[in-house]
């Protein structure tokens, strides 16, 4: 399937691993100009050459999102390198802080930015310079913890990953007359080298073996590459009647309050 996304523009926050770096060879793949952007400018450089390689231009922007100045100058960049910007991932999440008791208000403060405050910043952004080229999409990274409560995760994490969500519904009938389109993919429990989930299954196999056979009904976690598969698809033309919505990418998997927590 052509995904008619050739010589579009892409900018992808976190860019340069995980989730993001697959992202962004899935559009390189397509023949969309991609722009990542983080804070290490090592892996950067390298994902940018490895892009690079794959044909099409791209823009390895240092910078931190949550920073109002830096992610301005990330919007900048991409537009003065690759001319503006069709399609925003944001990518970035995280989470501060433990349970009720012992996260502190700067927790919950911190996380809401990693998860809500530096999205909106992002959206306002680049939305204008989306709306000039005739439209495009935005595509929010959340989870399934905004909507499954467990005893893994935290409350602040889950209840920013649900402001992600309905964020999105809003901020789609906001935009849809600019014609651009605002969905969520909320991924799983996702693994991939070097990642949390891989040091947690190298350094406590039986552990993690436990964890998921309890839950996880196709006896596996996600891979990166399946989570953006979706993301592309959503910032594609070819999903143009989907908007405003959230698509869970987690396999089924099942929450279970006899599981261990997760290790971070």
């Amino acid at each position: 399937m052509d995904l008619q996304l050739k010589e579009k523009v892409a900018l992808i926050t976190g860019g340069s691993r995980g989730i993001g770096l697959r992202t962004a060879r899935l559009f390189a793949e397509e023949g969309c100009d991609v722009a990542i952007c983080g804070r290490e400018g090592a892996s950067l450089a390298i994902t940018a050459e490895e892009l690079r390689q794959m044909g099409v231009r791209v823009a390895a922007i240092q910078g931190d999102v949550t920073v109002a100045n830096e992610a301005a100058q990330i919007v900048e960049q991409c537009v003065a390198q690759l001319g503006g910007i069709d399609i925003l991932v944001n990518n970035v999440g995280g989470s501060t802080g433990g349970n009720l008791f012992e996260a502190t208000d700067e927790d919950w403060l911190q996380t809401y930015e990693l998860n809500v405050f530096q999205i909106i910043r992002m959206i306002r952004l680049a939305a204008p310079h989306i709306r000039t080229r005739g439209g495009g999409a935005i595509v929010n990274i959340s989870s399934i913890s905004g909507w499954e409560a467990q005893l893994v995760g935290s409350a602040q994490y889950g209840s920013s990953k649900a402001a992600q969500i309905f964020l999105t519904e809003r901020l789609a009938l906001e935009l849809v007359h600019g014609n651009i389109r605002v969905n969520t993919v909320s991924p799983g429990s996702i693994v991939w080298e070097g990642g949390g989930w891989d040091r947690f299954r190298m350094n406590n196999p039986q552990s993690y073996e436990n964890y998921v056979g309890d839950g996880f009904p196709m006896g596996r976690l996600g891979k990166p590459e399946e989570v953006a598969d979706v993301i592309v698809f959503l910032a594609s033309p070819r999903s143009n009647w989907i908007n405003g919505r959230n698509i869970p990418v987690d396999g089924l998997e099942q929450p279970s309050p006899v599981r261990e927590r997760r290790p971070w």
